[in-house]
């Protein structure tokens, strides 16, 4: 597989963990997962990255009405037979697939998603990922897009009431790395991408529309 074909595949497989990659798209994506050994390993990366984004979330216990209703929905336990050979595949199968799940849930990765940059619409983007000091931070594309030779994207981080600093460039094909020097990624404040000319704003403020946006 090319370069261009990994990154096609590594966006699409963040889009379907993250959820959003719908319609025909999506269809087309779970057949491949039936096939493609690599491309579920890619969406079980994806999966476990993003399952820090919703940690500070409390659960809501549902009220019992729910349990009900989902009780009477469940279809009736099917009659057991015996002398099927294959259950002994289909075990071996499972095994695999937890020993697969368990592999990529108890390794550290060394960046974990931060936040989900969204354009206007609200459609995911970008996924900013930090190390545990917040003291780097990688910025993937979900949709790598051109810009015009004349256009660049630039970073920032807007604290809560106070004006943006500028990260630096971001390369809208590929992940950027960026090295935060003194600086605090605060609760509330929000991490920004504008479309500014080629090399960056020239003020040192942001003078393009801002295209993605997320509070952290």
């Amino acid at each position: 597989m090319n370069d261009h074909n990994e990154k096609r595949d590594d966006a699409l497989a963040a889009e379907y963990a993250l959820g959003t990659l719908r319609g025909n798209a999506r269809l087309r994506f779970q057949k491949r997962l039936m096939h493609e050994r690599d491309l579920a390993e890619r969406v079980a990366r994806w999966e476990t990255m993003f399952s820090t984004l919703d940690s500070h979330l409390k659960p809501v216990q549902p009220p019992e009405s729910v349990w009900k209703k989902i009780a009477i929905n469940l279809p009736a336990q099917p009659t057991v037979r015996r002398n099927r050979p294959y259950l002994g595949w289909m075990a071996a199968a499972g095994l695999a697939a937890v020993a697969l799940v368990t592999w990529y849930t108890t390794r550290e990765p060394e960046l974990t998603p931060l936040v989900v940059l969204n354009d206007t619409q609200q459609h995911g983007q970008w996924v900013v990922s930090a190390d545990s000091q917040r003291q780097q931070l990688s910025l993937t594309p979900l949709r790598p897009a051109a810009l015009t030779p004349n256009s660049s994207l630039q970073l920032w981080l807007i604290p809560a009431g106070g004006t943006p600093v500028s990260l630096g460039l971001l390369n809208s094909q590929a992940p950027t790395q960026v090295k935060l020097s003194h600086m605090t990624l605060a609760a509330d404040a929000v991490i920004a991408i504008s479309l500014e000319p080629q090399g960056g704003s020239p003020t040192g403020q942001p003078t393009g529309p801002v295209l993605f946006s997320g509070k952290i």
